[in-house]
């Protein structure tokens, strides 16, 4: 974990460097900010090594996975007049408001 310099968010901020390449001029990094759970990428120029105290405080943000869940979706059966929850093969629009809305 080192220190890089957010040109989005205008200030430090504690990364983990996922990725190097090299532009014209100079190599840039793509970096995983730990306190705000976004990537983004960084000149070489805007890293440094951080201080021991601050790399002691508490990361605000962590990476996590919904282990195993399924999109689901409405089958209708217009023969029947019934309505039920299915799983569906992929993620859809309806699919993904129909998640948000259960986080909620």
């Amino acid at each position: 974990i080192c220190v890089v310099f957010s040109e989005e968010l205008k200030c430090w901020c504690r990364a983990v460097i996922k990725s190097m390449m090299y532009c014209t001029d100079h190599y840039q990094m793509e970096c995983f900010l730990v306190d705000y759970a976004k990537y983004t990428f960084v000149n070489s120029k805007d890293v440094r090594v951080a201080p021991e105290a601050f790399m002691r405080i508490p990361h605000r943000a962590k990476k996590c996975r919904l282990y195993r869940t399924r999109p689901v979706t409405l089958c209708i059966d217009f023969c029947e007049n019934t309505v039920k929850m299915v799983p569906a093969t992929r993620w859809d629009s309806a699919a993904t408001r129909y998640f948000q809305n259960l986080l909620k």
